[in-house]
């Protein structure tokens, strides 16, 4: 059984690394890495990210307001994910404040979207799409017994699931396609890319420590911190060691998968692997290191794509097993989150192609293998298995056994 991942033991490690501007590449520098993601100057933090923060609160409000079937409305929903600043869309004030929101930021990488705009239209319609479908068809028949065609509740246990004709939970479809659209986006193929941290005169910058106007970070120090707050920012996560609450903290995002992830034998180590990475480059951005800065983003790219494929597959199978014993509810809920994961997996970047570990061709086939017919009503073990092995192949998993667990 291939292990993936193993701890990069960085705490309190100075890095020997030549020094980008060293022509004859012989002299060596020190680059202190801290054990926690602190960094100053002038005795006065250099790290800031509030913008993600905000992004995180407002994404989790709306993925709670999906069942909100008393009070929320197609315009109220539409609202939360396209917030225009002074807006009350949301129970949080500080958030209705802001003039940022998730629909800017949703497919709109500077890697994948900047000469995309058509795609990136067409994703947000998606996002768009799970919204009003969830009031149009769903809202409707909350107490209506869901059947093949016919949307309504199911139950899974002691709880009830509202899905859509084809057994589809959209706030699920939603919630899991947006950690990769907004979240896996920003972080991989945007603040971590090349094109954005050195842009213009980045370098040159970062090198002479000339500062972003007046705040305490140079412009590549600020776009490394903006790619960590994506996965790092929820206000529940401590500053100091992230991974101690991997799976205490309120977060039920990106890093709460990747808390679940690291759970698993088969990838344990996944997650001080991601977090030593995100410190090492950030103090390889202060040191001008950016040879040593881009071995880490690739660690990056390739830790945080394997949670949505892991979790894609899991799902898959999970859902595959809940039809075998006859829980249609807990199939169909494993199945939506399978759904929304493998949607996510457009957003994955693999560094060794600069592009995503499966095709979007291939994952618009598997969208339409899933919902096809009755969609998941109908969904076949063999369908599911050929989704679940491709993804697998993809990422290099000895078996699918080894997400699935």
């Amino acid at each position: 059984m291939r292990k993936l991942f193993y701890p990069v033991i960085m705490m309190s490690l100075a890095l020997a690394s030549c020094s980008s501007d060293d022509a004859a590449g012989d002299v060596q520098q020190d680059i202190d890495v801290p054990s926690n993601y602190t960094f100053e100057r002038g005795g006065e933090t250099t790290v800031q990210y509030p913008g993600q923060t905000i992004r995180l609160q407002m994404s989790a409000e709306l993925i709670g307001s999906f069942k909100n079937f008393d009070t929320a409305t197609e315009a109220s929903l539409l609202n939360m994910f396209a917030h225009v600043e002074g807006a009350s869309d949301f129970d949080n004030t500080a958030l209705n404040a802001s003039g940022k929101n998730i629909k800017s930021k949703t497919a709109a990488s500077a890697d994948y979207f900047s000469a995309n705009v058509a795609e990136s239209a067409e994703i947000k319609a998606d996002f768009e799409s799970y919204i009003s479908r969830q009031v149009d068809e769903v809202f409707p028949n909350e107490n209506t017994t869901a059947e093949a065609g016919v949307a309504g509740q199911i139950a899974d246990g002691s709880s009830a699931r509202y899905v859509t004709g084809k057994g589809l939970e959209l706030n699920q479809a939603f919630a899991k396609g947006m950690m990769g659209a907004l979240l896996a986006d920003q972080m991989l193929n945007n603040y971590l890319s090349t094109a954005v941290l050195d842009e213009a005169s980045n370098r040159e910058n970062n090198d002479n420590q000339v500062l972003d106007g007046d705040n305490n970070y140079t412009t590549m120090e600020h776009k490394w911190d903006e790619a960590y707050g994506y996965l790092y920012g929820d206000p529940s996560i401590p500053t100091a060691n992230p991974n101690s609450v991997l799976n205490e903290s309120d977060d039920h995002l990106l890093f709460n998968y990747l808390g679940v992830v690291d759970g698993d034998d088969d990838f344990n180590g996944l997650a001080q692997t991601v977090f030593d990475a995100f410190k090492t480059g950030r103090a390889a951005v202060v040191a001008g290191d950016y040879q040593l800065r881009d071995e880490q983003v690739n660690i990056i790219k390739e830790g945080v794509s394997t949670i949505i494929a892991v979790r894609a597959v899991h799902y898959l199978q999970a859902g595959k097993g809940a039809i075998a014993e006859g829980n249609m509810g807990g199939a169909f809920h494993d199945l939506s989150e399978g759904f929304g994961f493998m949607y996510s997996l457009r957003f994955t970047n693999n560094p060794n192609t600069g592009a995503p570990y499966v095709s979007p061709s291939e994952i618009n086939t598997f969208k339409t293998q899933l919902l096809e017919g009755n969609g998941f009503w109908d969904v076949t073990p063999e369908t599911l298995d050929t989704i679940s092995e491709t993804i697998a192949a993809a990422f290099d998993f000895t078996t699918v056994e080894q997400a699935a667990n």
